[in-house]
């Protein structure tokens, strides 16, 4: 399924920076950012229940927001994209 995940943590503080890019991390190893702090990610039930867990270990419940948007199948065949940073294709190959 696709999810989109969108975060917005504090970065006031040292401990709020280093949250901010743990939790890119934990994107990153899900899925490809689209924007600054929104992720696509293509998981499967279990890819979605690790992907949850570890982003609540990662931020701060009472200083950041995180939202997870589950997609319907159809929804990747109906994203508009203009601009700069054309996404890959989670689908295909890894290597061509």
């Amino acid at each position: 399924m696709l999810v989109v995940v969108t975060y917005d943590v504090s970065t006031e503080t040292a401990a709020g920076r280093r949250r901010l890019r743990r939790v890119a991390l934990v994107c990153q190893d899900f899925g490809q950012r689209v924007q600054k702090s929104v992720f696509e990610c293509i998981v499967n039930e279990t890819g979605l229940a690790e992907l949850e867990r570890r982003l609540k270990r990662e931020m701060d419940p009472s200083e950041d927001s995180i939202r997870i948007y589950l997609m319907h199948e159809d929804a990747r065949r109906l994203v508009r994209h203009f601009g700069v940073g054309k996404p890959r294709d989670l689908d295909g190959p890894l290597v061509v």
